[in-house]
């Protein structure tokens, strides 16, 4: 529960999460008191990305100035925080806009903290867990958010999120579509509900077999409704088929968005309500809604919520890891060979290549999935992991941590394909090249997969290169493994990087 600023402790550490939503920014700074989160500031900007993403899926210049404008402005109130207090998070329009990149890159001139793109199960699943955390209710849950690109969908028990799905509809993109320049009419009505119950088809079924004894709706679409049909007399409370249906009876009396004069309707949510409640409408026939409560937490509070945790190092990146080892029955006792091998040549070069700690775990993480692959086919091994983990559903993962993960993992062996590096905003090309070379060499001196084999090594590292330095009496007795880090060393050279490993050379015939 999040408790008020009068329970605070002066010596709480503050954190802060940043929502950049298809058509609102939001900012929220909180700080954990008694392991509870206690919510101290909030700003909400409206944006309206997903109004400037045209049908070829590009972000407008307008759009992305409107977007960098309140990125400096979040950046003036976030100045004193520390970079590993803040997390951002960017939602559908970013995630679907194919210049999603020139943003991003732009942003870095006006906002000093990594812009995270995720998916939109992932979307779901913080929603989720910020309802979850808010509110405790023990039997199982759905929850609706209706965002501006898109509408997530969740069903959960406890804490614990079973169902997860983000369908492609949104209020500000319904409000496009369907009710241009805030035209109202049955005919746009009944189009944006059926293109709703179309786009919901595929996940119908799942859910309702699913079940729920709670629905529950978030952020701004639905408490608008809320409040206007609470305006109208209806219950203050809760939302049924009924008073949505008597709502869009009353709208159809107006032909254009701005004559709403409706008690609980602000100005800026005029345009967005008409497509909001067509999106609701159908989500209540077609998951066979009876009753839905509003609760006033959602995605930025899920993110604070996971924040926290980590900071008690309760990782959900850790759990799926472990889950997706089991799914696979990764060969666990090899997956700790490696990775106590990556930890050492980590550790040891880690400042010499600026390497943050999260950088070790996401290579911790390679080392424990480079092998699910084998589930697949021994042959191509890499290929077939990296397949796996890049259409996998990785909760914890943002979209660029999932594909790094997929990158070390698909080139952790054999040919390396710089062009077929995925483009990054959240690393740089060296920081990506010296993680894959960690696992490569801790890979390839475990090839033997015995324990106790890797005898105590020392490295030193300078830009684009590794010197490692091996035992020279252990080394002496490996001739093949000698051939092999020769050809290590060919295979690095062609990205332009130096392997030296004094030995191994002169034991090569």
């Amino acid at each position: 529960m999040i408790h008020s600023e009068h329970e605070a402790s002066s010596d709480a550490g503050y954190m802060a999460a940043v929502d950049l939503g298809s058509n609102s920014f939001h900012m929220v700074i909180a700080r954990v008191v008694d392991g509870s989160l206690q919510l101290l500031h909030r700003e909400k900007q409206k944006v309206q990305l997903a109004e400037g993403l045209n049908d070829e899926l590009v972000l407008s210049e307008e759009a992305i100035e409107r977007g960098l404008q309140v990125l400096a402005q979040f950046a003036d109130t976030l100045q004193p925080f520390a970079p590993n207090a803040v997390r951002v998070i960017a939602t559908y329009t970013l995630r679907r806009a194919r210049n999603s990149s020139t943003f991003l890159r732009r942003a870095k001139v006006v906002f000093p903290f990594p812009i995270e793109v995720i998916s939109g199960q992932e979307e779901a699943r913080y929603i989720y867990q910020g309802v979850a955390h808010f509110e405790h209710f023990s039997a199982k849950r759905l929850v609706i958010d209706i965002g501006g690109g898109s509408t997530e969908f969740a069903i959960g028990e406890g804490l614990q999120p079973l169902r997860l799905s983000s369908r492609n509809m949104g209020c500000v993109s319904y409000g496009l579509s369907h009710f241009q320049q805030g035209k109202i009419s049955l005919r746009r009505f009944e189009r944006a509900i059926l293109q709703a119950e179309q786009e919901l088809e595929p996940i119908v079924s799942s859910f309702r077999s699913a079940g729920w004894q709670q629905a529950v709706g978030t952020s701004g679409t639905v408490k608008t409704i809320k409040d206007v049909i609470t305006g109208f007399g209806g219950n203050n409370n809760s939302l049924r088929l009924n008073d949505l249906t008597a709502l869009k009876q009353h709208l159809l009396q107006y032909e254009h968005a701005s004559e709403l004069d409706l008690s609980g309707l602000t100005e800026d949510r005029k345009i967005l309500l008409c497509p909001g409640l067509a999106i609701l409408i159908a989500a209540f026939k077609m998951l066979q809604i009876d009753e839905m409560v509003y609760v006033d937490a959602a995605l930025r509070e899920g993110v604070l919520y996971e924040m926290s945790e980590r900071l008690q190092h309760h990782d959900t990146r850790e759990h799926t890891i472990s889950s997706m080892m089991r799914r696979y029955t990764v060969d666990e006792a090899q997956t700790q060979r490696v990775q106590h091998t990556a930890n050492a040549l980590f550790t040891q070069v880690q400042l010499a290549w600026g390497l943050t700690d999260d950088d070790g775990l996401l290579l911790q993480f390679a080392c424990r999935v480079y092998e699910i692959g084998l589930h697949i086919n021994s042959s191509g091994i890499q290929k077939h992991s990296a397949y796996i983990l890049q259409n996998a559903n990785l909760p914890g993962f943002n979209q660029e941590q999932q594909q790094l993960l997929a990158c070390l993992v698909r080139f952790h062996r054999r040919k390396i394909r710089a062009d077929e590096f995925p483009m990054f905003s959240l690393y740089q090309l060296p920081q990506v090249v010296n993680l894959l070379v960690l696992l490569r060499l801790a890979v390839l001196l475990n090839q033997k997969r015995r324990d106790d084999f890797v005898p105590d090594f020392t490295t030193s590292a300078n830009a684009q290169q590794l010197q490692l330095l091996l035992p020279a009496p252990w080394l002496a007795q490996q001739s093949v493994l000698a051939a092999d880090l020769q050809l290590e060393q060919k295979s690095l050279k062609r990205i332009a990087f130096r392997l030296d490993c004094p030995g191994a050379m002169e034991l090569v015939i």
